[in-house]
């Protein structure tokens, strides 16, 4: 079987590696893939956006199965256009894929089909968001409608900051006109937060083992969000068998009927970003594709063959599969460029990944390439650095071995994956 991986970043990277070890696959070919795909599959000069191109490499390549990981092709209709030529491409259709592409309709979901969520409220202008948050007169969480990369969110402790986000989202775009077009303003929920997977069929839904991510730039969740400094997989102690089974009955299964209810069945990978509150878990947000770090922290521990999980996934019959998941520890820490989320420099030259290879780190690439034979970054998440453990402590310890093994100008990570509970009591 030849596979094609929509994507370029670390979670492709991590997708493309899993997928390589299946005794079903023959060949994969990414695109655009980077410097540590190609180290393990063919890469492909075609962008993630480009639908059509990519349509026309599967055509003519004979690609037996896609498996799309950012969300940009997906809310594009990348799974509409190659179904219309008899392909097998993962993921959700283009209507089920606005979970992701809108917030406001995201939210709007979440009404009708009376999933717990924060208390939130909608704006076309400006003036009318100002004027609520100046009513809120505290903290709030304000989003831009559309896509941003993981990095449209802002927590506003006060009213000023929040006022400042509404203005960069919808007076400044600074994520873009159309992105925001519209802003959700929403109550600020306490609790833990943690990532919920769940591969579906279009009707039944398998979840993974859960995730913690770390969104904020530093230590103790301070700082902007991003699109994700780092994770960590299982997370213990933190969901009980009470909540989990709420998480099923509450979220996962009206979310699953809703969008059968809607006509537009959900098929391929759901995140559900969730909090976790004194009334019980509340979603966040909706993914439709694998969290970025989170699947570099999940596809290590990983046993069961995931294009074997994708095929199932696509005929219908995930009921039919029971996953098998190494009981080890994952820690995923981000390399990030100095200044990112904000301003960075790329172009800088990247060295010791063989170190931290030796030190037993799982590396992927995310933000870099290579200039006459030189591996240089890339982006602003420039590596992820993935440490297995017996647990958490010595998953911890192997993942920033790796991370302290490479260096490259203005390299920057959080000391405190898998730790932010303490973190936050030392701030």
């Amino acid at each position: 079987m030849q596979v094609l991986v929509v994507g370029g970043g670390g979670r492709e990277h991590a997708l493309a590696w899993k997928l390589k070890q299946s005794p079903k696959v023959d060949a994969v070919f990414v695109a655009p893939g980077n410097p540590g795909t190609a180290r393990i599959a063919t890469n492909v000069a075609i962008k993630a956006e480009d639908i059509e191109g990519l349509l026309r490499f599967a055509i003519q390549q004979r690609i037996d199965l896609t498996v799309v990981g950012p969300e940009v092709p997906l809310t594009l209709g990348i799974v509409d256009l190659f179904k219309e030529k008899g392909l097998k491409c993962w993921g959700p259709s283009k209507a089920a894929a606005r979970l992701e592409g809108s917030k406001v309709d995201m939210k709007e979901f979440l009404r009708r089909h009376n999933i717990p969520t924060a208390r939130f409220h909608a704006f076309t202008k400006s003036a009318d968001a100002i004027a609520h948050i100046r009513e809120i007169d505290g903290p709030c969480v304000v989003k831009t409608d559309g896509l941003a990369a993981g990095k449209g969110v802002t927590v506003a402790k006060g009213t000023e900051e929040a006022i400042d986000a509404v203005v960069r989202m919808m007076e400044k775009h600074e994520f873009g006109k159309e992105a925001g077009s519209r802003v959700v303003v929403e109550e600020l929920l306490r609790g833990e937060e943690i990532s919920v997977f769940a591969f579906c069929d279009g009707h039944n839904a398998v979840m993974l083992d859960l995730v913690q991510d770390h969104k904020q730039v530093f230590d103790g969740d301070e700082g902007p969000n991003t699109g994700g400094m780092g994770a960590f997989s299982p997370v213990p102690g933190l969901v009980n068998t009470r909540t989990e089974d709420e998480i099923v009955r509450r979220i996962v299964v009206p979310t699953m009927s809703g969008l059968v209810h809607e006509g537009r069945p959900y098929v391929g990978l759901l995140y559900m970003g969730l909090m976790l509150t004194d009334a019980g878990p509340k979603v966040l947000e909706y993914n439709v594709r694998f969290g970025d770090p989170e699947c570099q922290a999940l596809m290590p521990r990983l046993k069961s063959d995931l294009a074997e999980i994708c095929l199932a996934s696509l005929d219908g019959r995930l009921d039919q599969l029971d996953l098998e998941w190494d009981p080890r520890t994952a820690v995923c820490v981000t390399l990030a460029s100095g200044g990112y989320p904000g301003d960075f420099k790329a172009g800088l030259s990247v060295e010791g990944i063989p170190a931290a290879e030796g030190r037993g780190a799982v590396i992927f690439h995310a933000g870099t390439k290579e200039k006459d034979g030189e591996l240089l970054t890339a982006g602003g998440r420039v590596l992820s650095v993935v440490g297995l453990g017996v647990d958490l402590d010595q998953a911890r310890d192997i993942a920033y071995a790796g991370c302290d093994a490479i260096s490259f100008h203005g390299k920057h990570c959080r000391r405190d994956i898998g730790k932010r509970k303490e973190a936050r009591k030392k701030a």
